[in-house]
This record gives structure tokens, C-alpha cells and sequence, in this order.
């Protein structure tokens, strides 16, 4: 059965190119330590095959056959409690030997099938408290995958991230206290467009690969012809290439054993440090992934000693993801010095500063020679600057009508009888059960005067109560028109935009970009997770022209209505950048009523609006519509 389930896999050898993405999964076969491979890509590229076929190439491993969490018979610190116990006893522990397995956790997979909870079918039958495992314990010495894994809820890669931080999991609920290790191959994949990964989840990837379709037309024939023939003769396809996968599998074998007697020069490691440190790297997971990465491509090339050019391919995997030290900052580029290039690398280093101050300072003249001519109608590009913008507070809402499935990190939401969030509590239902919380409803059973082999009838059943947190969109709403120039306010007000979607970044809200200039406002992004497009349509943004305020807030309203057909639990923030002024009427009426009449749709829809008003005293005198807005929508005023 398992051959032939290999067959129906598409071979690792009979991949197209990726050589990158390749190498970095056998170094991470060779060596778990490392710590995990991110590929990140545009869909269709082949990062979901790349991570299935590996399964074909993985090595046995020897267990302990009569335990679920796949234990190490000869090292007892790789053992979970019950087999521990049992080597302390003396016991002489049945072996077997498994393949190493990749196991999928999907993104609707909930807390206690990750974990592990209590087995509901022995507790109803013997009235027995036992532990039914999770994808923890099936994925223990084998490679967890995470498919779209930026999509993955907080609460889940939480638990995740400790449990591959520590090598253990540690389940404590409902009278029941075990431990087992965790010690898998961490494999994620990602298309960057739907949002980015969070720093704490990133960093816990050892490598990271950008994959992207080869564009030779050669190679794009070849993955065409190869792929058709696969779908047409799966079997017959994969015997054509079954023997270089035994040669794989026997490559990693001979690598892993000759891993522990690998080399690397003081040298090397001096030079490592070095780049480093050039690269304003914090982290020492930089310097420990990629020795641990250039040993492990030594050992698959049957060499005990690291070479610079090994070095150079380790630093390619394990450095890339680690430059940024925050988010949205451009990253510095990255150029490992070679030991004799020293000097012409300081000389390149200097001459490519000077060159992009010289850009900086004939921008900075262009700019000036367009404030002498007067702002007007005038369109200008200005770029934004630092500015501090208040904390952002979470709420917390109570709710039974939550339904979505792409949490934020900015709600939180109270839910009844709905599988998504951290169990609380418990409540008999209300109406279609959902949740169970079976433990719960046996002892309510039991309270009942029931005994085992127990059969659950309505009155028993109890319902989890859950803490989760609801999807946000964030709703930059920004004021580029002629007035905005006065003063490079537009500049600040830039800034604000872009700090904006730094923190809808950490709380991981749905963001959308909306532009006040001219005769009517526009939609320049709508709602996403792209953080990147965002943050570069802000930068630019041109300015110039009328101000469309009464648009702008009518263009909200219609984009929280869309998202809210699509999700009615939808929290929508909106954050308006402007000066105040206002003299685009939307429908022929008075803009002052037309900002009245808006401003009680805003509060009527629940729609929090936020505005940063960057009118200080003497810049732009005139109307405000400001104070309109903080009375009659409830909006939240903040001086810049």
C-alpha cells in the first residue's frame, strides 16, 4: 500500500529546476535542527510538490512500535512520559522501523486537534481519562507542513511555536497531565500577496526560499511534458525515476551519519561573523542556522570539511528573511564579502552611497522648485517622514454571530458553540450544536446518575465557550489634495499612513487604502493583507488639487458594506489623515450637510473613525470640518 501511494506522488527528482528550494529541504532532512524551510512564491510555482515529494526521498527512522508519538528507542530523552516510565522499569522496548512522515495541519484545524485532548470514545465506554494524540504527536521526528502558512490563526501558531521552540508538547486539561516530544522539520509555504508572516513565526523558519517559475521556455516545455505524463501514467512515471530516488534517500542517509564529523575553519566563521554583523543582523540564530546548513551541504557532497563556496550557498538560505529589523524597512543588500575582496567592496560600498545621496539631494531640488512655483492644481510627490501617532487599542466585543475564519490580533470576541478560539467555558446549547465539549458533557452526565458505557442524551450535552478574535479592516483614508502641500504637511500625514499599516501589520488586519484629491475620492487599494502594496501606494501618492472629503467618507461606507456581505462579523476602523478642509460637494448639496448626513451613517454602521488632523495653528486658516466629524460620527481626534 505505501509503495504505491509513493508512486502516486510526483518524484522529487523529477522536478524542474529549483535547485534553491531543493537543497534547502535536504539539508533540513539531514539536519532538523536547522530549523524548518519557508518557501514563499506566487501560486503555481510548485512549492506544495516540492514539500509532498519530499516524502518520497525521507529516510526510516526506528520507533518504538507500540507508541503513537513515534519515540526514539534509543535515546530516552526523545521519549514521551509513558515510554520514559517504562525504560526507568527496565522495560526492553518493542521496536519498528517507519518512513518519516510529512503531515499536513490544515488551516481549520482546531486547539485540541493540534494538541492532543481526551479520548471521548474510551471515557464514554470505561469512565477512563486517556489522551487521544494530535498532529503534534504524528508529526514528532517527521515534517510538519503548513500550506499558506501566513494564513494560520494566532492561537494556533502560538501553541505551534512552543511546542517547536521547547521540541515538547505539554497538554494540561481536564484532569490529564502528559508530555511528549515535538521534534519535527517545520516546512511552511506562502504566496507574499495575501499577507506577510509574523517576525516570531519567521524567525522560526532556519531557511527561507523564494521560488518562481523558471522563465526559459525550455524548462516551462519540459515541466509541461513531465507533469502530463504523470497525470496520464502516474505508476509507469515514477518507475522511470524510482532509482534516483533511492539515490537520494541513500544520499541523505550517508549525510546524516557523516554530518557529526564535518568541519569548518576559524576563518570561515570569522567571515561569517563579519557579514553578520555588515548586515546589522541581530539574531544569533543567523550565525547558528547557517553553520549548521553549510555542515549539512558539506555532508551531502561527502565532505568533512566546509568549503567557502558551501558557506556562500548556507548564507543564500538562512540570511535573506533575517535583514529586516522591522517591518516595511528596505533591507540592506546582500553581498557576503570574499576574503580577498575587501578592499573593492568598501570602494563599491562608498561609491553606491554617494551615488544614491546625489538622487536624494536632486529630488530635494525638484521639490523646492515646485513649492516656488505654487501649489494650486499643481500635482507633487512628496515622501513621507517620521511622525509618532498614538497607541491603537483593542476592543473587546461579545458576540454569537461570529464567523470568520481569518482572524485579527486587534479584536477580541467572546463565542458560544463556534470551533475557533481558546476554550473557557461552557454553556448547555441554544440551538445546532457545533462545539461539543465532551468531557464536560459526560460529567454533566455522570452528575445526571448516569454510569460507563455512557450514552449522552440533549440535556447532557454542553457547548465550549471560546475567546477568539475577529477579523478587522482598517480603512486608511488619506487627504492628498493642493492644501495638504502647505507646510509638506502631506509628508507627515504620509508617515502616519505608513506607521498605520505597520501596526495593522502586528495585528494582522485586513487593510485599505483610500485617497481624498481632485473631484472625487478613490479607491487606490482595496481590502488585502499585501502589506507591501499598500505601503508603496502611499509613497506614491501624488498631491495636488480639491478636496473630495464628502467621497472619501462615502467610499468608506460602501467598501465596509462589501466586506460586511461577505463577513457580517467584520470590525472596520477607519483612519482619516486630513486637514479638515472640504470643497467637493458629492451630491449638489451643502458639503457641511453632506459631512452630517455621512458622519451618522459612519456611527449608525459602527464604523470607529479615527482622525489624525495635521491643521496646526497658522498653516491652513479657513473651515474645519473636524469638529463636525468628532461631534456627530463619535470620531476619536488626534493633533499632529
Amino acid at each position: 500500500m505505501e509503495a504505491r501511494e509513493k508512486r502516486l506522488i510526483f518524484p522529487f527528482s523529477a522536478i524542474v529546476g529549483q535547485e534553491k528550494a531543493k537543497l534547502a529541504l535536504l539539508c533540513v532532512a539531514v539536519n532538523p535542527l536547522i530549523g524548518g524551510v519557508l518557501l514563499k512564491g506566487d501560486k503555481g510555482t510548485g512549492k506544495s510538490t516540492l514539500v509532498r515529494a519530499l516524502a518520497n526521498v525521507l529516510p526510516e527512522i526506528e520507533v518504538v512500535a507500540d507508541c503513537s508519538f513515534n519515540c526514539n528507542p534509543m535515546n530516552p530523552l526523545e521519549m514521551c512520559d509513558s515510554c520514559y516510565e517504562r525504560y526507568e522499569n527496565g522495560e526492553e522496548l518493542p521496536t519498528s522501523k517507519r518512513k518519516m512522515r510529512v503531515v499536513d495541519l490544515p488551516l481549520s484545524v482546531t486547539i485540541d486537534r493540534l494538541v492532543g485532548t481526551i479520548d471521548v470514545e474510551r471515557f464514554l465506554k470505561e469512565g477512563k481519562k486517556a489522551l487521544q494524540p494530535g498532529i503534534l504527536a504524528e508529526a514528532n521526528r517527521g515534517v510538519l507542513y503548513i500550506d499558506e502558512v501566513n494564513l494560520l490563526d494566532d492561537y494556533i501558531a502560538d501553541s505551534l511555536l512552543d511546542a517547536a521552540a521547547m521540541g515538547w508538547n505539554t497538554i494540561e486539561r481536564e484532569g490529564i497531565s502528559f508530555r511528549h516530544p515535538a521534534r519535527f522539520i517545520l516546512v511552511g509555504s506562502m504566496n507574499p500577496e495575501e499577507g506577510d508572516l509574523r517576525p516570531q513565526i519567521l524567525d522560526r523558519f532556519g531557511l527561507c526560499v523564494e521560488v518562481s517559475a523558471p522563465m526559459n521556455p525550455e524548462d516551462r516545455i519540459e515541466i509541461v511534458k513531465r507533469v502530463e505524463e504523470f497525470h496520464e501514467d502516474p505508476i509507469s512515471f515514477y518507475k522511470k525515476f524510482e532509482s534516483e530516488e533511492k539515490k537520494l534517500t541513500e544520499k541523505i542517509v550517508k549525510a546524516k551519519e557523516l554530518l557529526p564529523k564535518v568541519e569548518i575553519s576559524d576563518d570561515l566563521l570569522k567571515l561569517l561573523a563579519e557579514t553578520v554583523i555588515n548586515l546589522s543582523i541581530k539574531t544569533n540564530r543567523a550565525e547558528i542556522t547557517t553553520i549548521k546548513t553549510a555542515k549539512a551541504i558539506a555532508a551531502l557532497n561527502g565532505r568533512r570539511r566546509v568549503s567557502l563556496e558551501d558557506l556562500e550557498k548556507a548564507m543564500e538560505l538562512a540570511l535573506p528573511h533575517r535583514l529586516r529589523d522591522r517591518p516595511f524597512q528596505k533591507p540592506p543588500q546582500m553581498k557576503p564579502p570574499k576574503p580577498k575582496d575587501d578592499k573593492k567592496h568598501n570602494h563599491d560600498h562608498k561609491h553606491n552611497h554617494k551615488h544614491e545621496h546625489k538622487k536624494e539631494e536632486k529630488s530635494e531640488r525638484r521639490n523646492q522648485k515646485s513649492r516656488s512655483q505654487g501649489i494650486g492644481n499643481l500635482e507633487q510627490n512628496f515622501r513621507s517622514s517620521e511622525a509618532k501617532i498614538p497607541k491603537i487599542e483593542s476592543k473587546n466585543f461579545g458576540s454569537n454571530d461570529f464567523t470568520g475564519y481569518r482572524s485579527s490580533r486587534d479584536v477580541s470576541i467572546t463565542v458560544v458553540n463556534f470551533p475557533k478560539g481558546i476554550p473557557v467555558s461552557y454553556l448547555p446549547p441554544k440551538d445546532e450544536i457545533r462545539d461539543v465539549d465532551f468531557y464536560n458533557s459526560t460529567i454533566w452526565a455522570v452528575l445526571n446518575g448516569k454510569k460507563p458505557p455512557i450514552k449522552l442524551e440533549l440535556k447532557d450535552v454542553r457547548v465550549r465557550v471560546r475567546k477568539a478574535k475577529a477579523p478587522t479592516l482598517w480603512v486608511l483614508l488619506l487627504d492628498s489634495s493642493g492644501s495638504m502641500a502647505v507646510k509638506r504637511r502631506i509628508s507627515i500625514a504620509k508617515g502616519i499612513a505608513e506607521k498605520l499599516v505597520e501596526n495593522g501589520y502586528i495585528k494582522k488586519s485586513k487593510m485599505a487604502l483610500i485617497v481624498a484629491k481632485g473631484k472625487e475620492a478613490e479607491v487606490f487599494v482595496s481590502p488585502t493583507k499585501n502589506y507591501w502594496e499598500v505601503f508603496e501606494k502611499i509613497e506614491s501618492v501624488p498631491t495636488g488639487g480639491r478636496t473630495p472629503l464628502s467621497s472619501a467618507l462615502y467610499n468608506l461606507l460602501l467598501l465596509a458594506n462589501r466586506e460586511r456581505m461577505k463577513d457580517k462579523s467584520v470590525k472596520v476602523r477607519a483612519f482619516l489623515i486630513t486637514d479638515g478642509k472640504a470643497n467637493v460637494p458629492l451630491f449638489g448639496k451643502r458639503i457641511k450637510d453632506e459631512i452630517i448626513e455621512l458622519a451618522k451613517a459612519l456611527r449608525k454602521k459602527g464604523i470607529e473613525l479615527n482622525i489624525y488632523d495635521t491643521n496646526g495653528k497658522g498653516i491652513n486658516p479657513g473651515i474645519s470640518y473636524v469638529p463636525v466629524l468628532k461631534e456627530v460620527a463619535n470620531a476619536k481626534v488626534f493633533k499632529v
